[in-house]
């Protein structure tokens, strides 16, 4: 723990890539349902009803700028603080972890108490963030740009480098499937760690919410 009692947790790379990924995921949650539950066909000219068509460019772009949030949050793991490394994996050979996730885990069912404060991600807000929300993350990346690349056409660039996904899941329908799933599965992680931070805030002894605004995370008074 911090002799000083307030640790720079979250430099400011990451607190920017926390809001521009949230905002993404809104986005491409949003539009990702309308596209698997389209809006019924207006009659008229089509320039005059593509509401559609702007729903699908939105999670087109959220998607590319989610991408690009991935690759430069990994970046930053390599030149960030050590705290910056904790979304990328994982101590699972640590006896110690376990012996923290089992303390964390019976704080969360309220069988346990307050643990003492864990300035970076506390073990199951590891766990999580490595096994739910990044390989959720980079599965939808892939199978997304399958899935682009079927309306680029062959040879382009998408289908060279994602085509793969459709055969080894058995096909197109397959592939939407699961990234539908996918999408269920990014709400429900949202969900719970909305809900773990507002926690976290109200019982926890460290401040959590606004150390995503400013970096610092500080022990209560």
């Amino acid at each position: 723990m911090s002799e000083h009692h307030t640790e720079y947790v979250y430099e400011a790379p990451v607190r920017l890539w926390h809001w521009i990924n949230a905002s993404c995921i809104l986005v491409l949650a949003v539009s990702g349902y309308f596209i698997g539950s389209p809006l019924p066909t207006q009659p008229g000219e089509a320039s005059a009803n593509f509401l559609m068509g702007y729903i699908r460019f939105a999670h087109f772009a959220a998607g590319y700028l989610f991408a690009v949030g991935i690759m430069g949050r990994a970046y930053w793991a390599l030149v960030g603080n050590h705290h910056a490394r904790e979304l990328f994996w994982v101590p699972l050979t640590s006896k110690a972890y376990w012996r923290n996730f089992a303390i964390w885990l019976r704080y969360y069912l309220y069988i346990g108490p307050i643990p003492a404060p864990i300035y970076g991600h506390n073990p199951i807000s590891r766990f999580t963030m490595v096994f739910i929300f990044l390989l959720t993350s980079l599965f939808m990346l892939l199978s997304g740009f399958a899935l682009y690349g079927e309306g680029a056409q062959m040879g382009s660039w998408q289908e060279s480098l994602f085509g793969w996904m459709l055969p080894l899941l058995g096909g197109s329908n397959n592939v939407r499937t699961l990234h539908h799933l996918g999408l269920w599965m990014m709400v429900a992680f949202v969900l719970v760690h909305v809900y773990a931070a507002v926690r976290e805030e109200i019982h926890g002894r460290l401040n959590m919410i606004g150390s995503i605004i400013t970096g610092y995370k500080s022990l209560k008074k």
